[in-house]
């Protein structure tokens, strides 16, 4: 059966998107995705179903478990936005939260673009280690909000 894609439909293709990922099922993670998709995060634009299974196998490798905390969803036309708290555990066992945001736009019903925006000082102050890595990472946090706080 095809699905009708709308804003409904895009919405829960959208919440099945988060718990397949919460799951780690990184096959049904990848069955979301158009054949030509894009995702881009960090800088980095990554291409296609393969280009999708290399930033969940980065994805996994730096989080072994992860939970998605819903804060604004919004649908207009074939565009998704949410913002959402991450909840992440490193393999180290240390636990990171980290606001983020992400856009997705769908044609007939697979994801065609990915876009995660998040703040990757969240987890620097969480992997830093020993007292040179963690002054660095508190000076740097100090230094972006200079003038602000």
């Amino acid at each position: 059966m095809t699905q009708i894609q709308n804003e409904e439909t895009i919405k829960k293709i959208a919440m099945d998107l988060d718990n397949a990922i919460e799951s780690r099922d990184v096959d049904h993670i990848v069955s979301f995705f158009a054949d030509d998709c894009e995702i881009e995060l960090m800088g980095v634009t990554l291409s296609g179903r393969d280009g999708a299974r290399r930033w969940l196998e980065w994805l996994f490798d730096t989080l072994v478990e992860v939970k998605f905390k819903p804060v604004v969803i919004m649908v207009e036309n074939s565009t998704f936005f949410e913002e959402f708290i991450l909840v992440g555990t490193l393999p180290n066992g240390k636990v990171v939260e980290s606001k983020q945001s992400e856009v997705l736009v769908y044609e007939n019903c697979k994801i065609k673009s990915l876009r995660v925006y998040f703040d990757r000082l969240d987890f620097a102050d969480v992997v830093a280690e020993g007292f040179i890595s963690k002054r660095i990472v508190r000076t740097l946090i100090s230094r972006s909000l200079r003038g602000l706080v």
